[in-house]
């Protein structure tokens, strides 16, 4: 169990889990993990996408930053930026793997303050 608004949870779940599928080929694999680790909440997704060029990603978590203006596809550039806040607001660390054409891994850690409590409206 883990006490968090599940607003919060969904709203970062769905743009981390969007953005893998949206920039992976229709057919590639996308692995989604969510489990505890020592005391934090590790939440990961990993793609074999297209992959973000070192140059972009200290940035990607900026508001309204785009790699790719160009693309035909919407996109305001605020669902990371949305990520970074939440993960902040729980005290808790993102960190970014990732290789042109090789796909990426985000990994979200947030600290359970109180151990008795693991996960409890995450999923709500």
């Amino acid at each position: 169990m883990f006490n968090c608004d599940p607003i919060d949870m969904h709203k970062l779940f769905k743009n981390l889990i969007e953005n893998a599928v949206k920039y992976s080929d229709f057919k590639q694999k996308i692995e989604v993990k969510l489990y505890k680790e020592n005391k934090n909440i590790v939440f990961s997704v990993k793609d074999y996408g297209i992959g973000i060029d070192i140059s972009h990603q200290e940035r990607i978590f900026e508001r309204f930053y785009r790699i790719d203006k160009g693309r035909l596809e919407g996109g305001t550039g605020l669902g990371l930026a949305i990520v970074k806040h939440i993960v902040l607001k729980y005290k808790g660390k993102i960190d970014l793997q990732s290789k042109l054409g090789q796909g990426s891994v985000f990994t979200v850690k947030i600290p359970i303050f109180n151990e008795s409590i693991f996960i409890k409206n995450i999923l709500a």
